[in-house]
C-alpha cells in the first residue's frame, strides 16, 4: 500500500430521481448515470479514468437514488477494477460541496493526500492523472479542470478568469447574465482535505446566521428567496466565487473533448466521442467486419458479445448495440444507440436515435432524426417496449414506453 502522503480518493456526485427529468423518458427505466453511453453506463466513464490515478485507495458514489439500484453495479465494477468501489446514499440533497461533508468520514478513511471530486454526467477524456500533477505544483486547496467554450455558449457553465501565467483562478462566476469569460468550468475537481474544512466554515457561517434573531429586510428577502436548507453548501457559489483570487485555486485546462450530458441528444453525441476515445484506450471494445461473414462495420462501433447482428447489414459510425439486440438483413445503422432486446428487422433503417429497451422496428420501416444533439426534437427517440410496424417513418420524434405505431410521424411528441 501506498504512503498515506500518496493516497488517492476519488468522489463521483449521480445525483437522484429528481435530477435527469431532461433525460425522460430514458430515466424512467434505468437511473441516469446507470444508462449505456457506448456500450457502458454512463458512470463506468469517470469511474474508468479514475482508476487510472496513480495510488487510488478507494472510489466512492454519492446520490440519493436506492442503494438497490447500484448495488450490482458496484459489485461488478469493484471486481472488474479491483478498487473498491462504494455508493453512499443521501437521506436529502445536500448540495455538491454539503454531500462531500456529509460523508467526510468515510472519505478521509483512508486518510488520503488528495480528493478527486466530479459530476457524473461530464463526458471527457478525464486527464487525471496529468492534472494531480499540475496540482501538487501549484501548492493551493485545489485545482478545476477548464474549458474554452464559444462566447454565445459560456453562460451555461460557470465562467472563470484565470492568470495566465500562474493558472491562478481569480473570479469565478456560475452562470453569469453577462459575458464574463469564454473559460468554463468542467466539473471535474481535484483537492486537498482541506476542503473539507473550508464547507466546514461555510456551514458555520450559515449557521451563526440562521441564529441571529434579527434579520435585515434585505437579508430576509435573500433567504425567503433561496430558500436553501443551512446544511445545503454548493461548491461553486459558497466555496469558488469567495475564495477566488486567493492563492488557494487554481485551473487546468483541457485542450481534449468536453461535454455536459444533460439530455438523449447528448448522451449520443459523447456515445462518439467515448468510441472514437476507445480507439486508443479500449480498442478490444470496438468491433470490426468486412460484411462477408460478419457484418460490415463503418468506423468506431460497439456491439455486446451476446447481440446477434446479421452479415449483410451495415453498421456505423459511431453505433453502440447492447446485450441481446438483433439486427437483421441489410439494416443500416448510423450514429445510434441501440439498447438491450431490441429487435431491427430485414432493411430497416436507423439514423440519429436511441432505440429503447425491448422495442422492434419492423421490416423497410426507417427510425431518423435530423442529429441537432441539442436540440429537443433533434434526434428520435423510443422509450422502452416500442414496437414500429412495417414500412413506418419515424422522424425527429419522442415515443413514450409501451407504443404501437403503425403510421409515420415527424416532429411529433407521442404520450
Amino acid at each position: 500500500m501506498a504512503g498515506s502522503e500518496q493516497r488517492v480518493v476519488a468522489v463521483i456526485m449521480v445525483g437522484g430521481p429528481t435530477k435527469g427529468t431532461r433525460f425522460r423518458p430514458l430515466s424512467l427505466n434505468v437511473p441516469k448515470p446507470l444508462f449505456p453511453i457506448a456500450g457502458q453506463p454512463m458512470v463506468h466513464h469517470p469511474i474508468s479514468a479514475c482508476s487510472r490515478i496513480p495510488h487510488l485507495a478507494q472510489i466512492y458514489l454519492i446520490g440519493f437514488y436506492e442503494e438497490r439500484e447500484f448495488a450490482l453495479y458496484v459489485s461488478s465494477i469493484s471486481h472488474e477494477l479491483r478498487i473498491p468501489v462504494r455508493y453512499l446514499r443521501e437521506d436529502k440533497p445536500h448540495g455538491s460541496a454539503g454531500g462531500l461533508y456529509s460523508f467526510r468520514d468515510y472519505i478521509m478513511e483512508d486518510s488520503p493526500s488528495h480528493i478527486v471530486l466530479l459530476n457524473c454526467d461530464v463526458c471527457s477524456s478525464f486527464p487525471l492523472p496529468d492534472m494531480l500533477e499540475a496540482h501538487k505544483k501549484y501548492g493551493g486547496m485545489g485545482t478545476l479542470l477548464v474549458n474554452k467554450v464559444s462566447a454565445e455558449s459560456a453562460n451555461q457553465f460557470g465562467e472563470l478568469v484565470a492568470d495566465p501565467e500562474t493558472n491562478e483562478l481569480l473570479h469565478y462566476t456560475e452562470k453569469p447574465e453577462t459575458f464574463v469569460s469564454d473559460l468554463i468550468n468542467c466539473g471535474v475537481y481535484i483537492f486537498t482535505p482541506d476542503i473539507l474544512s473550508a464547507i466546514e466554515d461555510v456551514l458555520k457561517q450559515k449557521k451563526d446566521r440562521a441564529n441571529l434573531r434579527r434579520v435585515s429586510s434585505i437579508e430576509a428577502l435573500h433567504s425567503a428567496t433561496k430558500a436553501l436548507p443551512p446544511d445545503f453548501v454548493r461548491l461553486d457559489q459558497d466555496i469558488l466565487s469567495p475564495r477566488a483570487g486567493k492563492k488557494e485555486l487554481y485551473t487546468y485546462q483541457t485542450l481534449d473533448f468536453w461535454e455536459q450530458i444533460k439530455t438523449p441528444g447528448m448522451s449520443l453525441r459523447c456515445s462518439g466521442l467515448y468510441l472514437s476515445q476507445f480507439r486508443h484506450t479500449s480498442p478490444h471494445l470496438l468491433a470490426s467486419g468486412d460484411g462477408k461473414r460478419t457484418a460490415t462495420i463503418v468506423g468506431d462501433v460497439y456491439i455486446y458479445p451476446s447481440a446477434k447482428v446479421h452479415p449483410t447489414s451495415k453498421i456505423g459510425p459511431n453505433v453502440s448495440i447492447s446485450a441481446n439486440a438483433r439486427v437483421g438483413a441489410g439494416a443500416r445503422l448510423i450514429n445510434c444507440i441501440i439498447l438491450d432486446d431490441v429487435e431491427i428487422m430485414e432493411n430497416a433503417v436507423v439514423i440519429h436515435s436511441i432505440v429503447g429497451w425491448k422495442s422492434s422496428i419492423g421490416k423497410w420501416s426507417r427510425v431518423q432524426g435530423e442529429g441537432d444533439h441539442n436540440a429537443k426534437l433533434g434526434i428520435t427517440i423510443l422509450g422502452e417496449a416500442v414496437d414500429v410496424e412495417d414500412e413506418v417513418v419515424v422522424v425527429n420524434s419522442i415515443v413514450l414506453p409501451n407504443k404501437t405505431l403503425n403510421v409515420s410521424v415527424q416532429e411529433e411528441i407521442i404520450l
